[in-house]
C-alpha cells in the first residue's frame, strides 16, 4: 500500500460508519487521511461495478466539488457489499440520533480536512484495484457539491455507492441517476422518528426518500440500527414487515453500541431476526 494513502499502523481499526464503534479507535475512519475498515461481515465474491453511462461533460480539468470532506478510507470491505472501495466521509447532518458513534460529523460548520484532490489522486493510482467510491457522511446529500464529485468518480471508470438517512429526498432524486448501490439507514417506524433523530419530520422525508430508492431500481441495503432504548421488539418486527411490503430486497438490523463503546443489550429479535433479516453486531 502507497504511504501516501495514509494508512493507520499496523493493527489500527477503523470502523464501518453503520456499525457500532470499535474500541480503541478513532470514530472517525481516516480523520488523519484515510484508514482500512475491517471487522465486517465477510465480503461476498467482488464483482465489477455496474456500468451506468456517466453524464457527458466537456474535457478538461477534474472540477473541484468543494466537498467538506472530514475522512477517507482508502480501503473498505464493508461500505459497499461484495465490492472493495474507498469511503469519503462527509461532514454535517441534520439529525441528533442518540447512538451516533461519529458526533465529530454532526456540525455542518466544520470545515472538511481532506482536500479532494487527495481523493482523485488515491482513485488514479488505484485504478483496477477498487471497484468504486462511497460517499458517507453525517449526511453527504446536504453538500451542494456531491453530484458533481460522483460525476468525476464515475469519468474515472469507478462506481458510485451512497450512504444515506434520507433527510433530503429532493437532493436525493437529483444525485439517484449517478449512483449505482445505496444503503440506507432507516430509524424507526415513523411514529418513532423524534425519538429516534430529535426531528419531527424526519418520518416523512426518510420513507420518501426510500421510495425513490425503491423507484430508482438501484441496488440497496436497508440498515436499521437497534437501540433497546430507543426500540422494542414489536416495533422493530413491524418496520420489518413494512419495509417487506415496501419492496425492499435487502434488510439489515444492525447492534448499535453504547457511548462507552461497548456492545448494547441485544433485543431478541437480534438473536432470531425475521426470515431472510442479515443481523450485523458490534463485535
Amino acid at each position: 500500500m502507497d504511504p501516501r494513502d495514509g494508512l493507520p499502523p499496523p493493527g489500527h481499526l477503523v470502523q464501518h460508519r453503520q456499525e457500532g464503534r470499535i474500541p480503541g479507535t478513532h470514530p472517525l475512519p481516516g480523520i488523519s487521511g484515510a484508514g482500512v475498515t475491517v471487522g465486517c461481515d465477510r465480503p461476498a465474491p467482488v464483482r465489477q461495478a455496474p456500468a451506468r453511462q456517466a453524464p457527458a461533460r466537456h474535457p478538461g480539468p477534474d472540477p473541484d466539488p468543494r466537498l467538506e470532506i472530514a475522512g477517507l478510507t482508502a480501503l473498505s470491505t464493508c461500505d459497499w457489499p461484495g465490492r472493495l472501495v474507498a469511503t469519503v466521509f462527509l461532514q454535517g447532518c441534520p439529525w441528533r440520533c442518540g447512538y451516533c458513534h461519529n458526533p465529530e460529523l454532526l456540525d455542518p460548520r466544520t470545515p472538511g480536512r481532506v482536500p479532494w484532490p487527495r481523493v482523485i489522486d488515491l482513485l488514479r493510482r488505484r485504478r483496477g484495484l477498487l471497484d468504486g467510491l462511497v460517499f458517507s457522511g453525517g449526511e453527504p446529500t446536504r453538500q451542494p457539491g456531491l453530484a458533481t464529485a460522483m460525476e468525476v468518480v464515475r469519468e474515472l471508470g469507478f462506481g458510485v455507492g451512497l450512504h444515506t438517512a434520507g433527510a433530503y429526498p429532493g437532493r436525493l432524486a437529483a444525485v439517484l441517476p449517478l449512483v449505482d448501490w445505496v444503503g440506507l439507514d432507516v430509524k424507526a417506524l415513523p411514529d418513532g422518528y423524534p425519538a429516534v433523530t430529535g426531528i419531527g419530520s424526519g418520518a416523512d422525508k426518510a420513507f420518501a426518500s426510500l421510495r425513490l430508492v425503491l423507484d430508482a431500481g438501484v441496488e440497496h441495503e436497508v440498515r436499521v440500527s437497534v437501540d433497546p432504548a430507543l426500540h422494542t421488539e414489536g416495533g422493530v418486527w413491524r418496520l420489518v414487515e413494512l419495509l417487506t411490503r415496501s419492496g425492499v430486497r435487502r434488510i439489515v438490523l444492525q447492534q448499535v453500541r453504547r457511548p462507552d463503546g461497548s456492545a448494547s443489550a441485544p433485543l431478541p429479535v437480534l438473536i432470531a431476526p425475521p426470515r431472510g433479516v442479515r443481523v450485523r453486531r458490534a463485535e
